[in-house]
């Protein structure tokens, strides 16, 4: 009988594999290199949306064709958030190391969630020095996850299932004398909203408090809503302050909103996902103080750690907590003491995922690359950068201020003397598409008091001063073309 051949998919001839690999890598450093000279973003042309809207392949191509779609069709319409003038949302910018990273990540494919192998001590380690980053004790615990999102909802189910004797892991909320409550601002990510309702409180359980002027949960009308909870049969759970909110920066008053946790006997989470790396920034030390204090702590590695997407990380003050929350062994996931199976405590036992990707090792190799002392410099330099844009703005009559800069967060617009606010919306929203679409900047919008605005959301790499002046030089240009017009 003759036996088949063996179906396999390496390539063919390995050395053209090497060729195009290293076609690749030259590719990728060119744009980087000159990324600064090129166009943020460009409109997808019709013919490339037909291209990319084909249907499934049923016979294999050449990888160098593949290649060479993928650059004529792909990679000249890039989101553009590794460009020096992305200022949309909060979006990194990525490192060629941490991309480097990335690609022996895959190359090696381990499932870093169970087993003797290196990656899980790698895990470890970094989320070891995400713990000294935040000033966590030793003896906490964390977990790395996709990013700001998964690491709130991996908080709050914690706290959840660490609500008194309630069994709620094993018994359902249907067992809990009265309906679980938590408190954040009405800035407050909309992750919270939609953790709320997966974690089966539903969004109503979200009790959201009114800020101040610079966009600030107002704490005393935190206690009064604990307080009328409390007398309404509400169980109030869990407090969330936020360390860098993503409209304007703001910084909720961690400090008091930690003592009014500790008076109500509530957990305390802090949704950092944004601003708490801002902790290494000497100005902002004594205002994120409390994170080290916090139950648990959400922050992304992808926004001020520059690194690619994706990955964020969760931080639990108590080990134990965390574990409860989660861990579950089946048959076919025993642990032995030597052997593939033995090792660390499966990282399964932390969260949801049974199926995690190698993603610390380009946090471990961008920390060892640059060291924390010149991330708490970019970090600084980026607040600085939002500060100089927000003294241009004040020093032209045409543009205004939106709101109090905080951290690396510049919100400002254009006016027009006498006009209203529906023209000065349109107006601004005319800049912002302009900008985007000619490929100067890609700033994002919000509304803040009524206000359309434009926000500049600072935490990249490669922006220097002079991309601040260009900004400001282009926006009152083109605002200045379309009030003449």
């Amino acid at each position: 009988m003759n036996r088949p051949q063996d179906l396999t998919l390496d390539p063919e001839n390995w050395e053209e594999m090497r060729q195009l690999g290293h076609q690749m890598v030259d590719d990728m450093i060119d744009y980087w290199k000159s990324i600064r000279e090129q166009k943020i973003w460009k409109p997808i042309p019709t013919d490339v949306k037909e291209f990319l809207d084909q249907p499934l392949p049923a016979k294999g191509q050449d990888p160098k064709e593949i290649y060479a779609e993928f650059k004529q069709y792909i990679f000249p319409y890039n989101k553009g958030n590794v460009h020096p003038r992305f200022f949309a949302w909060i979006q990194g910018t990525g490192t060629p190391l941490g991309s480097l990273a990335d690609f022996l990540a895959s190359g090696m494919n381990p499932n870093t969630t169970i087993g003797e192998h290196a990656a899980m001590y790698v895990d470890r380690q970094v989320i070891n020095w995400c713990k000294e980053l935040m000033g966590f004790p030793a003896d906490a615990s964390g977990i790395l996850v996709s990013g700001g999102s998964m690491a709130n909802i991996t908080a709050l189910t914690v706290a959840r299932n660490a609500v008194g004797t309630e069994q709620i892991r094993k018994k359902g909320l249907r067992q809990t004398e009265s309906q679980l409550v938590l408190y954040c601002s009405t800035e407050t990510h909309s992750c919270m909203d939609k953790a709320a309702e997966i974690i089966g409180l539903g969004s109503e359980s979200v009790r959201k408090i009114p800020v101040n002027k610079n966009f600030e949960m107002e704490v005393d009308l935190l206690e009064k809503q604990i307080k009328a909870d409390l007398a309404a049969g509400f169980s109030p759970f869990a407090i969330v302050g936020t360390s860098g909110t993503v409209n304007t920066g703001a910084i909720d008053p961690l400090d008091e909103m930690l003592a009014i946790s500790k008076k109500y006997k509530l957990w305390f989470h802090i949704d950092g996902a944004y601003g708490a790396l801002a902790k290494l920034d000497p100005r902002f030390r004594t205002r994120l103080k409390a994170i080290e204090s916090a139950d648990s702590l959400a922050f992304d590695l992808h926004k001020w750690l520059y690194v690619p997407y994706e990955v964020g990380c969760t931080l639990i003050k108590d080990a134990k907590k965390h574990r409860d929350a989660f861990a579950i062994t089946p048959n076919y996931l025993l642990q032995e003491k030597r052997g593939l199976s033995g090792g660390l405590d499966s990282i399964n036992h932390y969260g949801f995922e049974l199926s995690r990707g190698f993603k610390a090792l380009k946090i471990w190799m961008s920390l060892k690359e640059h060291g924390s002392e010149k991330y708490a410099q970019l970090i600084a330099q980026n607040n600085d950068q939002a500060l100089y844009l927000a003294q241009l703005v004040n020093q032209h009559p045409e543009l205004e201020l939106t709101a109090p800069v905080c951290m690396s967060i510049t919100c400002f617009r254009m006016i027009k003397t006498g006009a209203g606010e529906e023209f000065l919306r349109d107006l601004n929203r005319e800049i912002l598409l302009r900008l985007q679409e000619d490929g100067i900047a890609s700033p994002s919008s919000t509304t803040l008091n009524g206000k359309y605005t434009l926000r500049i959301a600072n935490v990249n790499q490669r922006t220097r001063m002079e991309d601040m002046d260009l900004i400001v030089r282009e926006v009152l240009r083109i605002g200045r073309e379309i009030l003449k017009n």
